[in-house]
């Protein structure tokens, strides 16, 4: 196992947040112990898209099923998600698998997403996100 290194996150981390396509977001989070309960709001992070994802070329339509479900594949991209707070700090958070981003791309326009996946490396915590099939295209 690679331990990551500190300094190409952080790097990356303020690229991130820096960046003049990164949209404003907010991240909640549902309360898995109370369905009922409001989402927590982890608080504002940046958003910043890297495009449609797409399956990798050795899966095989099972695993294409698997991932994608009945959903549109359409639907599903590969985002960068950073927490404005301090890491270290309490307002800092990470998104998670579950969770539910709320982008503002302007305008007052909010456009929401679930994080259907996540990893996070040197270069960021990068997410696969669904868009809310709710929301207007």
């Amino acid at each position: 196992m690679s331990v990551m290194d500190t300094d190409k996150r952080m790097a990356a981390r303020a690229f991130i947040l820096g960046h003049a396509d990164a949209l404003s977001c907010t991240v909640y989070r549902l309360d898995e112990t109370d369905p009922e309960a409001e989402e927590e709001d982890l608080g504002d992070g940046k958003v910043l898209f890297a495009g449609q994802f797409n399956a990798p070329a050795e899966w095989d339509a099972e695993a294409r099923d698997d991932f994608f479900g009945d959903a549109d594949p359409g639907l599903f991209f590969n985002a960068y998600i950073e927490s404005e707070a301090k890491p270290g700090s309490k307002a800092h958070f990470s998104a998670e698998i579950g969770d539910y981003v709320a982008a503002l791309p302007g305008l007052g326009e909010v456009v929401m997403y679930y994080v259907y996946d996540a990893v996070e490396d040197e270069s960021g915590r990068l997410c696969v996100l669904i868009r809310d099939e709710e929301q207007p295209a």
